[in-house]
């Protein structure tokens, strides 16, 4: 006992602040990337760099990148040298609509709270259904870690359930392959009513690397109704409590 007392005393406090604080994130974190016309220079080259196809142009020859299906791999942003694309530092990604994850140089609009009734219901007591719908574990493994100590999800009253019947909603991670959109659909259906559905990762917003796949959905949203969309690959664990805390009002 002693031993577990003074080891616990040298690690001192390891719950990070966030979001009274500022989060420590990586050197290498991608977050939001920002878009400068005047510095693309070829934006073909920039879209062809892209292996997802986030990348694209609009009617007057700007361009588009949707963080839906951006895995942040940086290429982009190395085809144009000039600075046209930066990632940058800002991990608050999340976003309420599929269209609300399309960026151009003018910005994005930053997330919407849940209605009023969602935030009377859930902004205190959230239990959550994790479903895997085919992913590799990167954002499974980066929403489980939330339960350690260091992010302690369940002091905002966030928590994973085992069983549907005990959720609120669901936390969906996975491209949604055909193997598993049957397991999904049941598991949603045992959700009691009013639910919720968060889409994390890609690969759940959009199939991710998977998108054209003949085994794959093209994102959740083809299947269930999406409340949330937590976009990254995988999302760093700060930016899925941001995404969860500002859906439910607790952030502004």
């Amino acid at each position: 006992m002693w031993k577990i007392l003074l080891e616990r005393f040298r690690q001192k406090h390891r719950t990070v602040g966030y979001p009274r604080r500022a989060p420590v994130l990586p050197e290498r974190f991608r977050g939001l990337p920002a878009i400068d016309d005047a510095k693309v220079g070829d934006a073909r080259a920039a879209i062809e760099a892209c292996p997802v196809e986030a990348l694209a142009t609009d009617a007057a020859g700007r361009l588009r990148l949707d963080l839906g299906r951006c895995i942040f791999c940086g290429q982009c942003e190395r085809a144009c040298p000039e600075g046209g694309i930066v990632f940058g530092r800002d991990h608050r990604l999340c976003a309420r609509t599929r269209d609300e994850l399309v960026i151009t140089a003018a910005g994005r609009t930053r997330a919407q709270t849940l209605d009023a009734a969602a935030r009377r219901l859930f902004g205190r007591s959230l239990k959550l259904r994790q479903v895997s719908a085919g992913g590799c574990n990167a954002c499974e493994a980066d929403t489980n870690v939330l339960t350690t100590v260091v992010f302690d999800l369940s002091r905002f009253g966030i928590r994973f359930t085992a069983s549907p019947r005990h959720a609120d909603g669901l936390l969906v991670t996975g491209p949604v392959t055909l193997n598993m959109e049957a397991a999904l659909r049941k598991t949603y259906e045992a959700v009691p009513a009013p639910k919720i559905v968060i889409a994390v990762g890609a690969c759940a917003i959009s199939g991710g690397l998977f998108a054209d796949h003949e085994e794959t959905r093209a994102g959740l949203a083809d299947i269930l109704p999406v409340d949330v969309f937590i976009p990254g690959c995988p999302p760093h664990p700060v930016t899925i409590l941001d995404g969860l805390l500002r859906a439910l009002g607790r952030i502004e």
